[in-house]
């Protein structure tokens, strides 16, 4: 028997060899101009025409290529009826934490235990995921890998879909705190004779309180002599400082309400929601108290049988007419696979009534700013990083968004994924029947 496992082990990681992601592109070593396409800046912006220029992996000039043809050097990307785009921003995602679910070894997103701030993603992240890897193809540049589980899942870090190793994939460590709000209702368990409808959850204010204690302990550990280590309540320093963001799941109306109380009793300074799913219900207090969304994947069903059958569909949308910064995550079933389809979220949110380069926003400069990493990440600018790709067609369509080049911070990537050589391989298959072979 451990004869058998042992062959069986070996030939595992034999597969996994023979299939590693594609080998991280080497450095930017000449400037390289990208001229004639239409460029989307991810602010707003639009320009037709236009003249990209990037060194070093940091972008030094975006124009009309009418009024700066003479200005492009080094390598000359023709990019005439093409279009050009910031890196997408996929936030809450576990790619690189789970590789294969059905085995236990490849799969290292969630710790034991509840109260968790110490837990850190980054230390986890497989930068050679080939799942990761997969993104890439569709604009997905960059992610914000997060814990799940527990009450306090740990700390997420901020990642590029192109490295040697979690180290060289980092673009920002620990980048915030990861909160699982408990929910005030809950289902009735038939199993043990109860009405399986919905009632009040009676564990709901016991573990609201349970936080506030982990809160107010931690402030008074840190406040005292520190001679005792404490990891948990030490990783809570940046959090009290504002240094750490604080991104808070929940869904509902009143719990949304009870999170937005939370802030203000705890003065955290920068907290995010994640999921938002009664978003709309509280909008109004949502923008009094400047407070951000990453919304679910709006590929979804309603939760109940009242609300509007498009909610989930529309409420990215609608949030931002309300004046809310909002961005798009996708979490829930099966997501790391489905994060490669951030791009036609957004396109949803425009079939839903945003305009078409303010729904470029929602996963680009917008996340970039709940993230914060606007000042080198979400839009094409000067100073900025080289993390864009170039498209033949709209980038939110899945039609047309067809990847022609990619780059990050400047070096041009592999857009060649398991997927596009099986892709090749049965194309190739097919054509030789159709010739009769």
């Amino acid at each position: 028997m451990k004869l058998f496992n042992i062959t069986f082990i070996l030939a595992f990681i034999s597969v996994l060899g023979l299939n590693a992601q594609q080998m991280p592109a080497a450095k930017q070593s000449e400037a390289v101009s990208i001229v004639g396409a239409t460029a989307h800046i991810g602010n707003g912006e639009v320009i037709e025409n236009s003249l990209i220029i990037f060194e070093d992996g940091k972008i030094t000039s975006v124009s009309k290529a009418s009024s700066a043809a003479s200005q492009a050097k080094g390598e000359i990307i023709n990019a005439e009826g093409k279009h050009v785009y910031p890196g997408f921003i996929a936030p809450n995602a576990t790619l690189g934490l789970v590789e294969i679910d059905a085995v236990r070894a490849t799969d290292d997103e969630d710790e034991i235990g509840e109260m968790l701030p110490h837990i850190r993603s980054l230390v986890a992240y497989n930068a050679e995921s080939q799942v990761t890897e997969t993104m890439r193809p569709n604009g997905v540049l960059l992610g914000q890998i997060a814990p799940r589980g527990g009450f306090i899942s740990g700390t997420s870090s901020i990642v590029q879909f192109d490295a040697w190793t979690w180290d060289d994939a980092a673009v920002k460590m620990d980048d915030g705190l990861h909160i699982n709000w408990p929910s005030s209702v809950r289902r009735g368990r038939w199993w043990m004779g109860e009405d399986a409808g919905i009632k009040p959850s009676k564990e709901y204010q016991q573990e609201i309180i349970k936080l506030r204690g982990f809160f107010a302990e931690a402030k008074a550990y840190l406040a005292g002599d520190l001679k005792e280590n404490n990891l948990p309540y030490l990783a809570m320093k940046t959090v009290f400082s504002g240094d750490k963001k604080v991104y808070v799941h929940v869904n509902g109306e009143k719990e949304i309400l009870d999170v937005i109380q939370f802030k203000k009793d705890e003065d955290l300074k920068d907290l995010v929601i994640v999921g938002a799913y009664d978003g709309l219900k509280v909008a109004d207090e949502l923008k009094a108290n400047n407070i951000p969304v990453l919304t679910g994947r709006p590929h979804s069903l309603p939760n109940q049988d009242d609300d509007d059958y498009d909610l989930p569909y529309k409420l990215a949308a609608e949030l931002s007419k309300k004046g809310i910064l909002v961005g798009i995550e996708g979490s829930g079933s099966m997501e790391r696979m489905n994060s490669r389809n951030l791009p036609f979220y957004a396109g949803t949110a425009v079939a839903h009534g945003l305009d078409k380069e303010e729904a470029l926003k929602l996963i680009t400069s917008n996340t970039a700013k709940i993230l914060g990493i606007d000042d080198f990440a979400g839009t094409l600018e000067e100073g900025k990083d080289a993390t864009l790709f170039i498209s033949e067609g709209d980038a939110l369509d899945m039609r047309t968004n067809i990847l022609t080049d990619a780059f990050i911070q400047g070096r041009k990537i592999s857009l060649e994924t398991r997927q596009t050589k099986l892709w090749k391989r049965y194309m190739a298959k097919y054509k030789r029947q159709e010739e009769g072979e």
